[in-house]
């Protein structure tokens, strides 16, 4: 079995990048992208490559030699590399196709050493491998049968978002057998380039060929294996956090992009905190029918959001402000504090961040996960000279919940000493029905006007992409200010179209959190049988858990994501000394089910 590698392309698309050299000298995480598939293919038993070379290709002449660790390397030069596509390029190549059995593979292709091996493995001689079509992917698309025939080639022009679920993305590595290419794929190669001119690509020709009868070529799917197409500078960051040499520089590369992690289907998510049972499918829907008017039209301004903000959360619009998130009101916020601000640690880190070091004052408690009762509060803060505290109910990331009479003392004492009372109630619609308390209403507001309420609609309502929080205080010259801080359109036509139509759904999200309260109660259960590891009770959707044997945070982080699971590793944040804690999201029943057994694998 031999190689054929098509290196010829300019990889314009990379722009500085390949701008001295070919695509496949690219480096991700310091080794070029041909010295991975020269070593996939060494340790395969390839007996030898021929590498169609072009732009720069001397440099690759001159990098790679004749031979990869004893496998002979033969180069095709492709002189027109400018002009033509890969079709050509496989044509200079086709004497060698019909000499031997051939993998056929693309140089900008990043793929761990089990891919190649599937493919060699399976009997059947002429195989494309496939994978499930996820959005990150661009070019060939194809349908299967359920004898792995492939049924059809679907290019940009007929391709379907609404049948999305049937496609596969062709991986860029085939298998053909030396009749094969001598019977079929050379022959129509010849007649497809002679016909239709060298700027075409070689997927083509296997399309012409599945008009045949009984067409003898299959596909083969993949089973999670790993392998990335780089086309962009996105791409090679991507593939640099997937294929990082290490465990921890794979962790590193992963949760420091804080988001975007639909680029990673694969993967589940324990790390970011959303409600797994809104919104129903037909609210989804209903946002999907007016995708193109919302898409191509301007949203409103302040006033109109505010007013649909109001009319949801039942305030005056003068009391409230809507964010692009949570986020952008408490940097708005913050910004306007002056003097001392009060912190608890450990918390939503969002916020010690805004604040200058030199004006932060901050307490951990001591008791047990980080619980604590207003009395502990005032006593640590009542002669700290605070203007401003910031108090998250329930608390990120312990999942204390403060009663309602605990709140009301925390706020007359606030108000008594002239602090700003900043109250994060970002996870409160979580806390079972008689512990459950909102503090956006317009007597209290008003009541207390040195009281700022902030939630974020990400965590509660499940549309973290929209970027939706509000704001709301009886100090209506603040909000007033704030409305100036932020931009006019500063949240999106999608986020106001949510913000429009909530409330037909209100009922719907009334019943999601329900559900979500059963399914926290059987997930902590479930999680309390892992010897290993302790967990603390939890009014909101994740929990605090300590990890006592076996582990540390850290080592279990890392060894969740080679199962494809992203924690929390809280071992690093402030407050928590370096010990191993780990904060875990609630997810759905099938997600959850898929952690816990994971969890119990890592005993054995």
């Amino acid at each position: 079995m031999q190689a054929i590698i098509l290196a010829a392309g300019m990889g314009k698309r990379l722009g500085e990048k390949t701008r001295d050299n070919t695509k496949c000298m690219l480096e991700v995480n310091g080794i070029r992208l041909i010295d991975r598939a020269l070593e996939s293919l060494h340790e395969a038993g390839i007996s030898r490559v021929i590498l169609v070379v072009g732009y720069k290709g001397e440099n690759v002449r001159e990098y790679i030699g004749d031979q990869f660790k004893g496998m002979p390397v033969v180069y095709v030069n492709n002189d027109v590399y400018d002009k033509t596509n890969n079709i050509y390029s496989l044509f200079l190549a086709r004497d060698f196709m019909c000499e031997e059995d051939s993998l056929l593979l693309e140089s900008d292709i990043i793929f761990e050493p089990r891919v190649l091996q599937r493919i060699l493995d399976d009997p059947y001689p002429n195989l494309a491998l496939v994978d499930k079509y996820e959005s990150w992917m661009d070019g060939t698309v194809v349908t299967l049968d359920d004898e792995r025939r492939i049924k059809r080639f679907i290019d940009k022009s007929g391709f379907r978002y609404d049948e999305i679920k049937s496609y596969f993305k062709t991986v860029n590595i085939y298998k053909f057998s030396k009749e094969f290419s001598s019977r079929y794929y050379v022959p129509f190669l010849k007649a497809y380039s002679t016909a239709l001119g060298d700027n075409e690509y070689y997927e083509q020709v296997l399309r012409v060929i599945l008009h045949l009868h009984d067409a003898p070529i299959r596909a083969l799917p993949l089973e999670g294996e790993t392998w990335y197409e780089i086309d962009d500078v996105q791409d090679l960051d991507i593939a640099e956090g997937m294929f990082s040499p290490t465990r921890e520089g794979h962790f590193k590369a992963i949760s420091s992009r804080y988001g975007g992690y639909w680029r990673y289907p694969q993967m589940l998510d324990f790390c970011y905190l959303v409600n797994p049972f809104f919104p129903p499918q037909r609210m989804i829907d209903e946002i999907k029918a007016s995708f193109e008017t919302l898409l191509r039209e301007y949203p409103s301004g302040m006033d109109v959001n505010t007013l649909l903000a109001s009319k949801n959360f039942k305030v005056k619009p003068q009391h409230i402000l809507v964010g692009n998130g949570a986020a952008e009101l408490i940097k708005a916020l913050m910004e306007r504090e002056d003097g001392k601000t009060g912190c608890i640690l450990p918390t939503f880190e969002e916020y010690p961040n805004r604040i200058p070091e030199d004006r932060l004052v901050c307490w951990t408690p001591e008791r047990e996960g980080f619980r604590y009762s207003a009395e502990d509060l005032i006593r640590f803060f009542e002669d700290k000279g605070l203007a401003c505290l910031i108090l998250i109910n329930p608390d990120n990331p312990s999942g204390n919940l403060l009663s309602r009479e605990e709140l009301a003392r925390i706020i007359a004492w606030a108000e008594a000493a002239r602090i700003r009372l900043v109250i994060d109630e970002s996870f409160a619609d979580f806390a079972e029905p008689d512990l459950r308390q909102t503090l956006l209403s317009d007597s209290l507001l008003e009541a207390h006007p040195g009281l700022v309420v902030i939630k974020s609609i990400s965590k509660s309502y499940g549309v973290p992409g929209l970027r939706l929080g509000i704001l709301a205080s009886g100090d209506e010259t603040l909000v007033e200010r704030l409305k100036k801080d932020v931009a006019i359109w500063n949240i999106n036509s999608f986020g106001e179209f949510y913000l429009q139509v909530f409330e037909k759904y209100e009922k719907d999200y009334v019943m999601a959190c329900e559900a979500f309260r059963t399914e926290r109660e059987r997930f902590g259960k479930a999680l309390s049988e892992i010897p290993w590891l302790h967990v603390y009770p939890s009014q909101a959707n994740y929990f605090l858990c300590r990890v006592v044997d076996r582990f540390s945070s850290h080592e279990l982080a890392l060894k969740l994501l080679e199962h494809h699971i992203l924690i929390k590793d809280c071992s690093t944040k402030k407050a928590f000394g370096g010990e191993s804690f780990i904060r875990l999201a609630i997810r759905d029943p099938k997600d959850n089910n898929k952690l816990i057994a994971c969890l119990k694998s890592l005993e054995a």
